[in-house]
Formats: structure tokens, C-alpha cells, sequence
């Protein structure tokens, strides 16, 4: 048990402090057009907002604005002055709690130069019980469903990023291995991120609600032996 111990703790690259200045930069990025604010050409009515109170806590908020928008909470390693970048082999493990209000969009995924995109996860209350994982590096994906994922529960979520296969774990049950990989050379920035739908896939939220949010309860990476 020592022996695992030091290892684990050996081959861990990064855990996230998301009050952290030299990890994180928040309500910026290259993911979202000219860096943000918005991104309504993907349906979403973010307004990208810098206030720590919508990201550096844990809690991944939203609020509705007077313009139709939503002021909402992101996070990126890209920008900051640490740039960590997930790579082949690593192995990211995060624990959330899951919005109920429909039209929340959260979601953990990664970003470089235009692309280099992996979804831990993106969730939408609408459908309650799935959970959308994707490779969109070489065309991936899986909609996974279990009684466990739904509104308000608290799920942990596990990827492998190998070269040949992305695995992702879902309560520790192997829920997809994309057979596909990312290939020797990836890298990319983590973006921890709450959008809200705009409604021309999933419904925007409901004329009377005015706030949402999605909890992440910690966020770490370690390497793997076998990349």
C-alpha cells in the first residue's frame, strides 16, 4: 500500500487550486472567438465574465443578463502563466456535482490552436441521464447513460488520454474506449467551463430562471506508465 502511495504521488503532474492566478485565467478564451466574450455560432448565450465568484471557488456559475445573454464562469490553463497542457498518456480524474436547471451546459474539455479537442464530459439537464464523451481529435464519441448520472448528482469521471485509445471511467464502471487515441504527440490546455444553451439543440432555460451552476470538487492529473 506505501509503495502505491508513492507512486501515485510520484507520477501526479497537477492538481488544480482554481483560486490559483498562476494555474488558471478566467473569462478568456481562444476556444470562443476572438478569445470571447460570446460564441452564439455554437449556440451558446455565454458572456464570459472575469468575477472570481463564477469560477475560483469550485462553483461554475451563470446568471441571466439584461441583454438575453448569460454572464457565465470559465477556466483555462491556457493564457496562465504555469500553461499546463494535458499529453499523451496522462490520466485526468475530477469529481461534479451535476446542474438541474435545463439549459445549463457544463462541461471539462481540452483546446489548442484551434482544435486538440477532448470532453471529459458535457452534460445537459434535458437529458438526464447521459453523459457525452468525445474525441474530436480523430472522431469519437459516445453517449453514455446510467441511473447513477442525473440531475444534481455528484459523478467522478476518470481519462486516459493513450495514444492509440481515450478510456474514459464513469463511477469507476469503464464506460467508453474510443479505440482511436490521440497519438503520440497531443497536448492541450483544460478548460473548465458552465455555458447555457441557446436552444437549437438542447432548450435555453426557462423564462424564470435566472441562475445555474455545476460544482467540480477537485481536478487532477497524473501520468501513466504506458502512454
Amino acid at each position: 500500500m506505501e509503495g502505491n502511495t508513492r507512486s501515485t504521488e510520484e507520477n501526479l503532474r497537477f492538481t488544480a487550486d482554481f483560486t490559483s492566478q498562476e494555474q488558471w485565467v478566467a473569462g478568456h478564451s481562444w476556444a470562443y472567438p476572438d478569445g470571447g466574450p460570446v460564441n452564439p455560432g455554437d449556440d451558446k448565450l455565454d458572456h464570459l465574465v472575469t468575477d472570481a465568484d463564477y469560477c475560483r471557488s469550485g462553483s461554475f456559475r451563470a446568471t441571466r443578463r439584461s441583454d438575453g445573454n448569460w454572464n457565465t464562469g470559465l477556466l483555462t490553463t491556457e493564457g496562465s502563466a504555469e500553461e499546463f497542457t494535458l499529453r499523451t498518456g496522462d490520466i485526468l480524474e475530477t469529481r461534479v456535482r451535476l446542474p438541474e436547471a435545463i439549459g445549463a451546459w457544463p462541461a471539462i474539455w481540452t483546446w489548442r490552436d484551434g482544435g486538440n479537442e477532448i470532453d471529459v464530459f458535457e452534460y445537459h439537464p434535458d437529458n438526464p441521464h447521459l453523459l457525452e464523451l468525445s474525441n474530436h481529435v480523430r472522431g469519437a464519441h459516445r453517449s453514455y447513460t446510467d441511473a447513477s448520472i442525473h440531475p444534481g448528482a455528484w459523478v467522478d469521471l476518470k481519462v486516459e488520454f493513450r495514444a492509440r485509445s481515450v478510456i474514459w471511467w464513469v463511477n469507476g464502471t469503464r464506460a467508453f474506449a474510443d479505440g482511436k487515441g490521440v497519438g503520440r504527440n497531443w497536448h492541450a490546455y483544460v478548460i473548465v467551463n458552465l455555458s447555457v444553451c441557446g436552444g437549437r439543440y438542447h432548450p435555453a432555460p426557462e423564462a424564470d430562471v435566472t441562475a445555474m451552476s455545476y460544482e467540480v470538487d477537485h481536478l487532477r492529473v497524473r501520468a501513466s506508465a504506458r502512454p
